[in-house]
């Protein structure tokens, strides 16, 4: 090949180029903790490649507290997805179907949990609880986590919501069926992927939190929270399994969403 007919091939499929080189970029991270979930680290540090071994991957939870922080993470992700999605439906209904008063306001202040830094809202939660006198520990934990996802749900949903043709549930009302099963035949399956994707970004961002469960959490410890901890005294190569399992679930979880959609639009 010439070098003027590269450089025509490298014009054509710049776009796909620049899409592959960033996808390898963003994925790169998870390679790497891959890659040293195989380690057999010599040290207390699984910084540094030292030989192949599979240990970690037959005793995951060999890790003292390990198992049990990852356990209550996923618990008060489960707890605050499920809260944060039915709140956050229901608001995002009531901004887009109804008129009152301080709707433009409610509209405002949804985004303010999104636009305001996390240390500031963990430092005003924390404030809150301590004067209320609420102890620190799962529920605070939980109660913040709802609060900081609720405002992610309510723009999914809403803008699903948003885009749904009212008149296929003037044909349901029509057709003599009530508001309940106009809801539940028509209404929430067609806002049901805003729904999910709401769901899945409040259980991300819940079990990825840092900095708000920290200053809330007092005696409690969650997986984020045992990484940091341990990330001080020596980091265990089981937290590189831990880190790439859950990798591996979420790249199923997109692939079998394709895979359905895919059959869907096939049978439509």
């Amino acid at each position: 090949m010439s070098l003027g007919s590269f450089g025509r091939w490298i014009r054509r499929n710049l776009v796909v180029i620049a899409g592959l080189l960033t996808l390898a970029y963003l994925l790169l991270p998870n390679v790497v903790v891959t890659v040293f979930s195989f380690n057999d680290p010599k040290g207390r540090f699984n910084y540094e490649w030292q030989k192949f071994s599979t240990d970690a991957w037959t005793d995951p939870c060999g890790v003292a507290d390990l198992c049990g922080s990852l356990g209550l993470s996923l618990q008060i992700a489960a707890w605050a997805t499920l809260g944060a999605t039915v709140l956050g439906t229901m608001i995002a209904f009531a901004l887009v179907r109804y008129r009152f008063r301080a709707r433009s306001a409610v509209n405002s202040l949804i985004f303010l949990p999104m636009a305001m830094p996390e240390v500031v809202m963990a430092a005003s939660l924390l404030t809150l609880f301590l004067n209320m006198g609420t102890p620190l520990g799962f529920w605070t934990i939980l109660i913040a986590h709802i609060m900081f996802c609720l405002s992610f749900v309510v723009t999914a949903v809403k803008a699903r919501v948003m885009s749904m043709d009212p008149r296929l549930e003037q044909a349901a009302q029509d057709l003599y069926a009530g508001p309940f099963q106009t809801f539940i035949r028509v209404t929430l399956p067609i806002a049901a992927p805003g729904i999910a994707a709401g769901a899945l970004l409040a259980f991300a961002l819940s079990f990825d939190d840092f900095i708000i469960t920290n200053f809330n959490a007092g005696s409690t410890v969650t997986f984020p929270m045992f990484v940091w901890g341990s990330a001080q005294r020596g980091t265990p190569v089981q937290i590189n399994v831990i880190g790439t399992a859950m990798f591996l679930v979420a790249v199923l979880c997109v692939l079998g969403g394709m895979l359905v959609g895919k059959r869907r639009a096939n049978k439509a």
